[in-house]
Parts: structure tokens; sequence; C-alpha cells
């Protein structure tokens, strides 16, 4: 699902930054206009009332690294009222590696009322900004990878 999300991502990155300008042979002529307009367009729908349009506008601003939805996306931690909105803020705070984000996320881990937050910005710091910064993080799988049977 995962990997889902990641292509689909990409493929939506890769279309909003496509132009009939790279068929003509001026390569980068369209590309930062294009850039500018995507982002714009998923931070008007990061104040979405849409939840759902909300969290994949966050994601989206995460995976195309856009620096500029820093802010919004620290707010969206910070305020808003869903666990789920507030994970994926995390998430795409961490993918930018942003100082200010990554801040914010790892003020999260000890501040967050929800313990699946805390958990979550944890494990998000120590995946994508400083790798061993919290002990408490397993890197290797939860569970077996064999499951004993008793006879």
């Amino acid at each position: 699902m995962k990997n889902l999300a990641k292509s689909f991502a990409a493929l939506l990155l890769a279309l909003a930054t496509a132009s009939p300008a790279l068929s003509q042979g001026d390569e980068y002529s369209a590309l930062p206009a294009h850039r500018n307009d995507t982002m714009a367009s998923l931070l008007d729908k990061l104040s979405s009332c849409d939840k759902c349009d909300r969290d994949k506008a966050a994601f989206l601003l995460g995976e195309g690294r856009y620096t500029e939805a820093v802010i919004p996306l620290m707010k969206m931690l910070h305020e808003c009222p869903e666990e789920s909105s507030r994970i994926v803020a995390a998430l795409a705070l961490c993918r930018m590696k942003e100082p200010r984000g990554t801040w914010a996320v790892k003020r999260a881990v000890t501040f967050d009322e929800s313990s699946k937050v805390r958990t979550l910005c944890a494990w998000f710091y120590d995946q994508y900004v400083e790798p061993g910064t919290y002990s408490f993080v397993q890197t290797e799988r939860p569970w077996p990878t064999q499951i004993a049977v008793d006879q």
C-alpha cells in the first residue's frame, strides 16, 4: 500500500511538471512555473475541510520536498484534531528534512497528546532525519519471521 501511494505521488508530480515545452527541446523553461502551480494547489487543499484531501496534500507536499509548506505543515502537526492528519504532517516534515519542520516533529515526540502520534513521530524522525535518535524505535520487524506451532 505504501509503495502504491509513493508511486501515485511520483506520477502526480511527474504529470504536474510535464509540459509541451519539453517536447520542443526547451527542457527546463516550464518546470518552475508548474512546480509553483502544483505547490499552490496543494497548499490550498492543505487548508481544506475534507480530511482526505488535506492528508493527501500533506503527503504530496512532503514527497515533493516543497519546503515552502513547512509552516502550514507545522501548524497542521500542532493544531489538527485528527491523529491521522498529524501523523501525515509529521511524515511530510521528516521527508523534507528542513530544520524547522524536523524540530517540530521532535517536539511532537514529547508533547503530542496521542501516544500513537508520539511514537510515529519518533519513528519518522529516526528513519528519515537522524537514525538512532530514539532507542525505543524498533529497527527490525516487530513480528517473528517464523511462527512456532505448539505440537
